[in-house]
């Protein structure tokens, strides 16, 4: 209940005026949800990073949960998850090109940002729907098809961390993890139960996953030539993957809490439950984000010799409306980032 008044209380502040909204001179997409974790935001943070990169400076701004740093950090190169947290160090080694930046308040990132030798055209925001002090150019809110926040309250109800309402900030909503091929009446079923407001565009993306890679390599191994996996995973909702895997094998779960840092103990751990599978055709797979922890770690005795291997994933959005999608970020984005470039050259004369 008191968890409930304090979101009413501090979007109120908000709403009078008492805190203020600060929309930065910069093009900004925000990625969130309104739930705690598993929605998929990290696939589809990494779909708008590969849609607008190539033709923008674009840099990824994230709070960065669970590193081991405080304040703004930018990433140097080095990838490194404790630094920057998993998901920002994940996208930093798949993104080389792009900025990547972590810093809990959101305006000072950007502010920080923009007085980079080369500043971005455009900022893509990790998981900040909850942070109000910002306004974003595009609001992107994800629920998921199994879990949508219309079955869902607000905690300690349920695992909404903001009131169902709060979808009325989001310019587009993209349902994740939906069916690859859904019905014309239950789609249109599901976005009625959204309530969602004429203006506000309505997309589905659903999970491919990709050929397992190796830790460290680039040789990619089809499930398919593999009897048995261990698979490690320390994500809000494996489910998904576990049920892909074992379309191809057999598997044994290991399950760490979400964002969980891995320690030599675990190590230990898995390498005991890894050398008791049966076969010869046996592997370690993990998530994408977890093997940004265990890249790390690498080097320590206990990993040597272990066949440690990722799944990638990445999204697709519903064949229908794929370019639909792709062409409203892009017009948006054009449309800002030229209008600001205008405003930056104009001369006025008084």
């Amino acid at each position: 209940m008191w968890y409930a008044v304090g979101v009413w209380f501090r979007n109120m502040l908000y709403a009078i005026g008492v805190k203020r909204q600060v929309a930065p001179p910069v093009t900004t997409i925000g990625v969130g949800n309104l739930c705690v974790g598993g929605a998929g935001k990290t696939p589809h943070v990494e779909y708008l990073l590969r849609l607008l990169s190539g033709s923008y400076d674009t840099a990824l701004l994230s709070r960065g949960y669970r590193r081991r740093t405080k304040g703004f950090l930018l990433d140097d190169g080095c990838h490194s998850a404790s630094r920057l947290g998993d998901e920002p160090a994940m996208l930093a080694t798949k993104f080389p090109k792009i900025t990547v930046a972590v810093c809990e308040r959101r305006v000072e990132g950007v502010q920080r940002l923009l007085k980079s030798e080369v500043p971005p055209q455009v900022i893509v925001l990790d998981d900040v729907f909850q942070h109000l002090a910002i306004k974003p150019t595009v609001n992107i809110l994800l629920t998921e098809y199994h879990n949508p926040y219309f079955s869902d309250s607000i905690m300690p109800y349920g695992t909404l961390r903001e009131f169902r309402s709060a979808r009325r900030r989001a310019r587009m909503v993209i349902v994740t993890k939906s069916p690859e091929h859904l019905s014309p009446i239950d789609r249109h079923n599901f976005v009625s139960r959204l309530k969602l407001r004429p203006h506000q565009k309505v997309f589905f993306s659903h999970i491919v996953y990709d050929h397992p890679l190796p830790l460290l390599g680039h040789a990619e191994l089809p499930l398919d030539t593999i009897d048995e996996v261990l698979l490690v995973t320390g994500i809000a909702h494996p489910e998904p993957m576990l049920q892909h895997v074992s379309q191809y094998c057999k598997v044994t779960p290991i399950h760490y809490g979400d964002h969980h840092r891995y320690t030599l103990s675990d190590l230990k751990h898995i390498r005991q439950a890894f050398e008791k599978l049966g076969g010869t055709r046996k592997l370690i797979l993990t998530t994408e984000k977890d093997a940004a922890k265990l890249r790390e770690m690498a080097t320590a005795d206990v990993m040597s010799g272990l066949p440690v291997y990722y799944l990638p994933i990445r999204v697709e959005m519903e064949s229908s409306s794929q370019q639909e999608f792709d062409h409203t970020i892009e017009s948006i984005v054009h449309e800002n980032v030229s209008f600001l470039d205008r405003m930056k050259n104009t001369k006025f004369s008084y």
